[in-house]
């Protein structure tokens, strides 16, 4: 009777260490890899453009986002009879809204471009994550999800909810500092297709700009560089 107890805890203690084992970062952080078409697949993806819109307070706007691995990202702005602007490149961003009635284009705040370096990798921050200085924490789960916070080497922190199912990448929340005030952004990811091997989420919602729907998305197009001057 003695063994088949002992037999039972050591049985109980291999399960229990399975199910550790399949909580730790680098687990949720493969299985999201996984999900986004496989380490081997995302290693050739160089870039991408996603043509889409959005609708703020009632006005319709065209966006189209360009992204060279990192070298660049252009987001193109159509609304109200203006064509708009913004340019992230390696330490640098450049904003021309004359919407906003901008008349030249202006350099972005050190704090948005630093936030906006994630942007540039095009294959996912958390491909090969330690080589690019990021550190990943898991924080524990939250609902269906897995929570992990995503820190880069630039200081910007960011938590990544990421299916518990599916490995996919649900919501994200980051706190920014806007003038001087501290802003929480929270976007959602929804809408997952696949694209030459690929997945993207062809929604994405933000507590900032709302919801921003994309009908298209190209992978691996010649981008000229010139289009990040």
């Amino acid at each position: 009777m003695k063994n088949l107890l002992i037999f039972g805890m050591f049985i109980l203690s291999l399960v229990f260490v399975q199910f550790a084992q399949a909580q730790t970062a680098d687990d949720v952080v493969n299985g999201y890899i996984k999900a986004l078409g496989g380490k081997e697949k995302l290693t050739t993806l160089n870039s991408v453009r996603m043509t889409g819109s959005m609708s703020i307070q009632g006005t319709d706007i065209s966006i189209t986002v360009t992204r060279l691995h990192m070298k660049g990202m252009r987001m193109d702005i159509s609304v109200m009879g203006t064509d708009n602007y913004q340019i992230i490149t390696p330490g640098k961003g450049v904003s021309f809204m004359p919407v906003q009635g901008m008349g030249s284009p202006t350099d972005m705040p050190e704090e948005q471009v630093k936030a906006a370096q994630s942007q540039l990798d095009v294959q996912s921050v958390l491909l090969d994550y330690q080589a690019k200085g990021t550190t990943v924490e898991l924080l524990g789960k939250e609902g269906n999800d897995f929570k992990l916070k995503v820190t880069f080497k630039t200081g910007i922190s960011t938590t990544y909810y990421i299916g518990q199912s599916d490995y996919r990448l649900n919501k994200t929340v980051s706190k920014r500092n806007i003038n001087g005030e501290e802003v929480e952004f929270e976007t959602t990811y929804t809408n997952y297709k696949q694209v030459d091997g690929f997945w993207f989420a062809f929604t994405a919602t933000s507590s900032i700009q709302g919801e921003t729907n994309y009908d298209k998305v190209e992978v691996n197009i010649p981008v000229d560089e010139k289009i990040f001057q």
